[in-house]
C-alpha cells in the first residue's frame, strides 16, 4: 500500500485451521537449535529484542553505529532509523546471504528506489528477508509477560525466512500473523504511521473467531 490509498491491501495467505502455537520456554524449541543472532541497532527495538531473545536461550550480539562483523550470525535483525539502513549495513561485514529481519518504519525518511525497507535490506544482504516488529512498540516489551494472551506481531517474509521469523516472534512473546511475502512489506510500513501512530502505545491481537 502506498501512502494515501484507502485500506490495507495484503495478498491472501492460507492459514492452517486448528493449529495452536505454544511457546517452548525451555528452548531450543521448534527449530531444534539455539540461534546466533546479530542485532544491528541498540535502541528500543534492537536492544529490547536482544534482551527477550537472550531470555529465550539465543546467543545475541548487538552492533551499534560503528558496525562490526556478523559472520557467525544465523540471522540478522536490522533495527536502525529508516534513513540510515544502507549506511548501517555498509559498516557490517559477514552479512552476505544471511536471513535478515527488518524492523524499520518511515519516521526518518525513505529511499524510494526500493519498494520497501525490507527490499533495501535485501539489496545489501542478498539473502531471505522478513519484515517484522515494526508494528509493535519497543517501550512495551517489558510488559508482554503480563498479558492474558499473546499479543500479535504482523509480519511479511520471503518463504525461506518465514520459519525463523515465526520462531523469533514467538520467542519474543508474540504470536506471528502473516500478511504474505515481502511484496506486502510496504503495506506494513505505511500501516504504522497511518494508524498506529495515531492510537498510541498498544498491544493488539488478530485472531479468527473462537481463538480469543
Amino acid at each position: 500500500m502506498r501512502g494515501g490509498e484507502a485500506g490495507l491491501r495484503f495478498s491472501p495467505v492460507p492459514r492452517e485451521s486448528g493449529k495452536a502455537s505454544v511457546r517452548n520456554t525451555s528452548f531450543p524449541g521448534a527449530l531444534g537449535y539455539t540461534m546466533n543472532i546479530t542485532t544491528i541497532g541498540k535502541g528500543n527495538i534492537g536492544g529490547g529484542l536482544a534482551g527477550l531473545w537472550e531470555q529465550a536461550g539465543h546467543n545475541v550480539t548487538t552492533l551499534g553505529r560503528d558496525g562490526g562483523d556478523a559472520s557467525d550470525a544465523d540471522v540478522l535483525l536490522v533495527a536502525v532509523p529508516s534513513g540510515s539502513i544502507s549506511e548501517a549495513l555498509g559498516k557490517v561485514t559477514g552479512i552476505e546471504g544471511k536471513i535478515a529481519i527488518d524492523a524499520a518504519n518511515a519516521f526518518a525518511g525513505r529511499d524510494e528506489q526500493y519498494d520497501s525497507f525490507a527490499h533495501e535490506v535485501k539489496a545489501h544482504t542478498n539473502g531471505p528477508v522478513a519484515k517484522a516488529f515494526n508494528a509493535d512498540f519497543g517501550a512495551l516489551y517489558n510488559r508482554i509477560g503480563e498479558k492474558r494472551v499473546r499479543p500479535s506481531c504482523l509480519y511479511a517474509a520471503d518463504e525461506e525466512a518465514r520459519e525463523i521469523a515465526e520462531q523469533l516472534i514467538r520467542d519474543a512473546g508474540y504470536e506471528p500473523v502473516s500478511v504474505g511475502g515481502i511484496e506486502n512489506a510496504r503495506a506494513l510500513e505505511d500501516f504504522v504511521p497511518g494508524l498506529f501512530a495515531k492510537i498510541g502505545q498498544v498491544f493488539y491481537r488478530f485472531a479468527p473467531p473462537g481463538e480469543l
